[in-house]
Formats: C-alpha cells, structure tokens, sequence
C-alpha cells in the first residue's frame, strides 16, 4: 500500500515559479515509477511528468518541456515537480501518482491506468 500527499500549491503570477512534492509512505516508494498529471476544470486529467523508479528516465508533455523538471529522493521518499515560467494555461489541481508495480520498465508513463495509487492533489492557480 502506498499514500501519497501532495503540497506547495498555491496562486502565482504568470512567469514565476512553484516546486511540488509528494511524500510517499510505505517502504516500495523507491521501486516505483512516479508520474504527475494535471486536470483543469472541465477537462480530462492529463499527463505532465514521468521519472522511473531509480530516478535516471524521466519523460515530459510537450506542454510543460523545458519548463518543469521531475526529480526524485528516494532516502526521503519524496518525488518533486519544478515549475518555472508558469503560464495561465498551467491552472489544474495536480496529482501525483504510483506505479502499481515495483521496478517495472516505463512502457506507458503517460496512461493514467498505468498508476495504482493517487494522492488527493493540490492546487495551482496562475493568473495573468
């Protein structure tokens, strides 16, 4: 079992900057490949950032590239989004979320069924 807690949301002007966590429990955090997406009110949740279980892959939507940077801490069982240049387009609750398999290869990292456990999300809101 795994349960992750997002934070380090907020409201930002457009052009600054936010760094998101997510703090994992349970001792398979390091196995696990960890993803990031992001809904929008009235739109679908959608991929933004992928890093692998040992943190050495990560893979972004063409959206946030060159503008957010995944990372993890696996002696801290934490995983973070970096956030730069935001625009007004970047507003969604962001959720973080697990691999359902431990040192699986990252195949599918932007399907949302490829993650078998979510936090409850936090809020980012840009305004212009």
């Amino acid at each position: 079992q795994v349960v992750l807690v997002e934070s380090g949301g907020g409201v930002v002007q457009a052009g600054d900057s936010l760094r998101l966590s997510c703090a994992a429990s349970g001792r398979t955090f390091s196995a696990r490949n960890m993803g990031w997406f992001r809904q929008a009110p009235g739109k679908e949740r959608e991929f933004v950032a992928h890093i692998n279980w040992s943190g050495d892959s990560t893979y972004y939507a063409d959206s946030v590239k060159g503008r957010f940077t995944v990372s993890r801490d696996n002696a801290k069982n934490t995983v973070y989004l970096q956030m730069n240049s935001l625009k007004p387009e970047d507003t969604a609750v962001y959720y973080c979320a697990a691999d359902r398999r431990a040192y699986y290869p990252s195949y599918s990292y932007s399907s949302a069924s490829e993650y078998g456990y979510w936090g409850q999300g936090t809020q980012v809101t840009v305004s212009s």
